[in-house]
């Protein structure tokens, strides 16, 4: 699992990994703390860690897109890995949107949806 809020939500993460699954850390928008259940990690033998791409060099952000293209490209493309979509919008209800993402009631993404002109 790939995760971007971190904090409060650190917990559910684990809860929610299958055994032997792995928690990457790669911002913290909910917080920069968490309480973990220790027991959990232990007993579903889970792996947590975490990286930021903001402090590495342009030879290793490249290394790192190339990685990227290379390896998951062919799995979307294929299939094989889909993002998870709660929910798709109108555009015209962003504001409601983003208050249900800071509100927490989002687990997975949203899609805004943008109506071509004249409809």
């Amino acid at each position: 699992m790939l995760d971007m809020v971190g904090g409060e939500y650190t917990a559910r993460n684990i809860e929610c990994l299958a055994r032997d699954g792995r928690l990457v850390q790669i911002a913290t928008m909910g917080g920069r703390m968490a309480t973990i259940p220790l027991w959990v990690v232990m007993s579903k033998r889970l792996t947590i860690t975490g990286s930021t791409l903001r402090p590495r060099t342009p030879a290793e952000k490249g290394a790192i897109a190339s990685a990227v293209e290379r390896e998951v490209w062919p799995l979307l493309t294929a299939g094989r890995v889909r993002p998870a979509v709660e929910r798709t919008w109108p555009l015209k209800d962003a504001a409601d949107a983003h208050r249900a993402l800071e509100q927490g009631e989002v687990i997975g993404k949203i899609v805004l949806a943008v109506q071509p002109a004249g409809n």
